[in-house]
Order: structure tokens, then C-alpha cells, then sequence
């Protein structure tokens, strides 16, 4: 890695000693390769995390993930909550040197609409979207949605980030945009991006942080680096190496096993930032045969034990993660134990065969997409994978790099046109505190999460707690919803693992919340 230098001289005809002044590139490793660039049309956590840095949202949500204006100045409801008045702050810019309007927010958030599962149920109670100048914007809703504030503040999935109108309306929202323009604290180096190996970020100099405390993706966004360098290492010990030696920075999740080798070195320093974890699934795709059978679903839920896969990757470290798990993550609101008797690790191979024998399954192929250059994802393919064999799949278990799973995931065509079955993946820990913002219950079909099948009760189970303002009813309603994602086996719970970050001494001011961010951290 080329490091950058900087030496301060005294202004006179006599040169005075050279001053070694602090380094203000940052290298960071990301947890995987960033590949898509378009963050509203992938929810891969990797390009949630780049989507940060260049764009922004109208609101940000703090440490406890309560939300408050960012790109707004305020907001007022009127009209019993059918009617929202959003007013953007002045002087906000984009990285091309046009001012951010209120038409770019409309045309950003109505593509947001059609791709991430909050923004549809909004879409679906909304009479009309509007900019009637400049800097305001206009909500009218057919049916009130109080939980409007925090919808465009959300972080995960597929954040409602801004954009120019010309990009967002460049190209339909089933196709990824073609150039990176946002208003964020960072600009997107497009001609130093090597997808593979680096991704460049470069402060933002007419970014107007808002007044307030920095918590999270709320309050003041001041960048103390002038360049951050994303460099993609996939083997941990590599990664871990760099960091020991000074040649990265921050590791975004080192390997568990690697975490009291960084721990010795009075270095690094290494913290948990994100206090919710990861919830990681396997996801099976209900488009197409033979997991579209409800039944075949049902074996693979029952079969993969959630235990043995968090220790194929934390070991014996049982304080760092929770298995089995309900939908909801543990000591929140809405934990319940509906459903968890169908949770895997419970059944024999023996019955585990008599139930694939009762859904009527036959041999019939099944495609694992396998990422073999994430860790993490790899050791949940291969103890799921080998567990799926175990008990008479046909498993065609496919190897391929995690961008490939990104890019083909989004297919719904029949396994011999390039179609999958199943792949693994991790949501944010904070999407399943809720049933408002969880990817995996949604039941919308072909504009739900990858391989959603269409099921009205479930989607009517959400609608209905969505609107409750009893909490008595949130949590019957969550029971049931619960209930029946295990019936339906929409995804496999794999526990909840709460991660570390490691970087090196130098670096200081990370903010907690599920998502790195960049502003407010200084390299000494």
C-alpha cells in the first residue's frame, strides 16, 4: 500500500525541520467485494454499507435507533396522519455541484418504493407523492402511517437513500443505475474502483453536516479523513496480518478464531460496534420446484440445526451468539416461542427422510449457492450442505464467489435456466427487532426478497400490526405472524451472532449502531 505523506515548512527563506503530520487516508476491509453499486436495487450488506458513505437519507436514526430529521429540517403531520410536509434543509449539494430538490427526493423514494418491502407498504397507502417547491415535500396518504419518520431513516435492508431525479428515473427500478452521484459526506472515486480488489472514497468538501450530537446515522456527520481506501482481502489471516502490521486499518469482522491473536497486539484494538449482531438464514427460493413444495421446505427447516452452524464458525464461544432463534431477535419486544417446535435439531435423520417422503420429493435436484470467499457464509453453506445430503437431497452444491450469489439471487427462472434453491445469507440483526422492516417474512411474490412466494395471510398478519397501536395486539399479531413463517418455512434461522470490529490504536471516534460509518472517525 502507498502511503501518503505530508510535510509542513515554515514560510521563509530558511526551510525549517520537517513536521510528520498524521496520516488522513483510512484502510478499511469490508466483509466481502463490493460488486453492485446500486443499493437500492441489491439488499447485500456490503453495498448497504458503501450506500452510506456517498448518499444520504431524510432522516437518520440514532444509537437506540430512534429516528430524527438529517436531510430534513423538520417535517409536520396534519390531517390525522394522512398528511406529512417534509422541508430539506438549505444548502444541500450533490456530488456533481447541483443542489439537492425536492423532485430528487420524489423520484429516489418512489424507485425505493418498488424494490424495498417498507417502501411498498408505504406505496400502498399513499394517494400521492409531491415536491410543490423546491424544498418541501409532500406525503398524502390514503391511510395513516405512523411509523413514517423511521421508515426513512432505516438502515437495512435497502435504505431510502437520495439521488439525483436523472439517475433515479435513468433506468427501471429492476435494473441497477449506471453512475454514483449522492450528496453524502463521501464521494465515490468511480475511476479507482477495482471490483475485487478497491474502492475509493474521498471526503466530500461542500457536504453540510446538520447541527447535533453524532449517534449513529443521526446528528452531525463530520469527516476527520480526507480519503478512505476499501481494500478487499478474503482470507482472514491475510486480513488479520495486514491489520497487525499497519497496512489496513479496520477490519470489518475479523474471523472469531483470529480474534485473540488481535487481541495480544497492544496495536489493535477490538470492540463490538454493532450491539444487535447478525441474523443470519438460509434462504430457499419458493419460485421454483422442488422448494416452492411447502412440505420439502418444512424438511429442510426441520433438518439444519442452528447450533452446529454458529459453532462452525464462533466455536465454543456461546456468549457470542444465540441458537436456536425464534424470528424475533432475543430480548426484544416481540420474542415469542411460537413455532419453534418445527426448528431444526430437533428431528432424526429417520424422521427427517419420512417427512421428505411425505412431500412427495423424489431426488429431484437442489441448487446451494455456495460462497466460498466469505468465511462466514462458507461455513454455513457446508454444515447446511452437508447436513442436506445427510438426509437424502439431491444437493448440487455450486461454488462461487458471494458477488455471483448477489447478481443471480435475483433470478426466479427454473433451475436448468440458471436458477437456485437455497443460498445463505446474514440480515442486520436490527431488521428482525420488528416485523415492519424483516425481508424474510414477506410474502409479495416477485417484489418481495429474493424467491418470495405469494401468501395474503401473511402479508395481511403485517398490515395488521403495522396499523395496531395496542401493544397487547403487536404481540399476538407477532406471535401469529411467527407461527406462520415456520409453517411455510419462508427461511431457516441460523441463530444470531454478535460480531467484533478490529482497528488499529490510531483510529478512534467509531460510532455504534449495524452499520460501519465513516464520519467522526479520526486516524492519528
Amino acid at each position: 500500500m502507498k502511503r501518503r505523506t505530508f510535510i509542513a515548512a515554515a514560510a521563509t527563506t530558511l526551510a525549517a525541520p520537517a513536521l510528520a503530520q498524521p496520516n488522513r487516508t483510512l484502510v478499511f476491509v469490508p466483509q466481502a467485494n463490493l460488486t453492485s453499486l446500486d443499493p437500492i436495487w441489491t439488499t447485500a450488506t456490503v453495498t448497504r454499507n458503501y450506500g452510506f458513505m456517498v448518499f444520504d437519507t431524510l432522516f437518520g436514526l440514532d444509537a437506540a435507533l430512534e429516528p430524527s430529521p438529517q436531510m430534513a429540517e423538520g417535517f409536520t403531520v396534519e390531517d390525522d396522519g394522512k398528511r406529512w410536509t417534509i422541508k430539506l434543509r438549505d444548502g444541500l449539494v450533490f456530488h456533481d455541484g447541483s443542489r439537492v430538490l425536492a423532485r430528487d427526493c420524489v423520484a429516489s423514494l418512489k424507485r425505493w418504493m418498488q424494490r424495498d418491502g417498507v417502501g411498498q407498504t408505504i406505496a400502498a397507502r399513499m394517494d400521492a407523492l409531491e415536491a410543490p417547491d423546491d424544498r418541501t415535500l409532500v406525503f398524502r396518504l390514503r391511510k395513516p402511517f405512523p411509523s413514517l419518520p423511521f421508515a426513512l431513516a432505516k438502515t437495512q435492508p435497502s435504505p431510502p437513500f437520495i439521488m439525483p431525479e436523472r439517475i433515479a428515473n435513468s433506468v427501471d427500478a429492476s435494473k441497477q443505475i449506471k453512475e454514483v452521484v449522492g450528496s453524502g459526506p463521501f464521494r465515490f472515486e468511480a475511476k479507482e474502483y477495482d471490483s475485487g480488489a478497491s474502492a475509493v472514497f474521498t471526503k466530500f468538501a461542500e457536504y453540510k453536516p446538520r447541527d447535533g450530537k453524532p449517534s449513529f446515522t443521526a446528528g452531525a456527520k463530520n469527516v476527520l479523513v480526507d480519503r478512505v481506501e476499501w481494500k478487499v482481502i478474503p482470507d482472514p489471516s491475510t486480513a488479520n496480518n495486514a491489520l497487525r502490521s499497519g497496512s489496513v486499518d479496520w477490519l470489518e469482522i475479523p474471523l472469531p478464531d483470529l480474534i485473540a491473536q488481535l487481541k495480544a497486539d497492544r496495536n489493535v484494538v477490538v470492540d463490538r460496534l454493532d450491539p444487535f449482531g447478525l441474523y443470519p438464514v438460509m434462504r430457499p427460493n419458493m419460485a421454483v420446484a422442488p422448494t416452492d413444495n411447502r412440505l420439502v421446505r418444512r424438511a429442510i427447516l426441520a433438518a439444519i440445526n442452528p447450533v452446529d452452524v454458529m459453532q462452525s464458525f464462533m466455536g465454543d464461544d456461546s456468549a457470542a451468539y444465540t441458537a436456536p432463534i425464534g424470528l424475533f431477535l432475543k430480548g426484544t419486544p416481540y420474542e415469542n416461542d411460537a413455532g419453534m417446535d418445527v426448528v431444526g435439531g430437533r428431528k432424526s435423520d429417520a424422521e427427517v427422510k419420512a417427512m421428505l417422503k411425505d412431500a412427495g420429493y423424489n431426488g429431484e435436484r437442489v441448487v446451494l449457492m455456495h460462497p466460498t470467499d466469505q468465511p462466514f457464509y462458507d461455513a454455513m453453506s457446508q454444515v447446511c450442505g452437508a447436513r442436506l445430503k445427510q438426509v437424502g437431497f439431491n444437493l448440487d452444491d455450486q461454488a462461487m464467489d458471494w458477488g455471483t450469489v448477489v447478481q443471480r439471487r435475483a433470478k426466479r427462472e427454473p433451475l436448468d435456466k440458471g436458477g437456485w434453491s437455497l443460498f445463505c445469507t446474514s440480515f442486520p440483526g436490527a431488521d428482525y427487532v420488528d416485523p415492519l422492516s424483516a425481508p424474510g417474512i414477506r410474502t409479495n411474490g416477485a417484489k418481495g426478497w429474493y424467491g418470495a412466494p405469494e401468501i395474503p395471510r401473511i402479508e395481511a398478519l403485517r398490515e395488521a400490526w403495522i396499523d395496531s397501536a395496542d401493544m397487547a395486539e403487536k404481540k399476538r399479531l407477532a406471535r401469529e405472524i411467527q407461527a406462520a413463517v415456520f409453517e411455510e418455512a419462508l427461511i431457516v434461522p441460523l441463530g444470531n451472532y454478535r460480531q467484533s470490529a478490529a482497528w488499529r490504536k490510531n483510529v478512534t471516534g467509531h460510532l455504534k449502531g449495524p452499520v460501519p460509518v465513516f464520519w467522526n472517525v479520526a486516524k492519528g
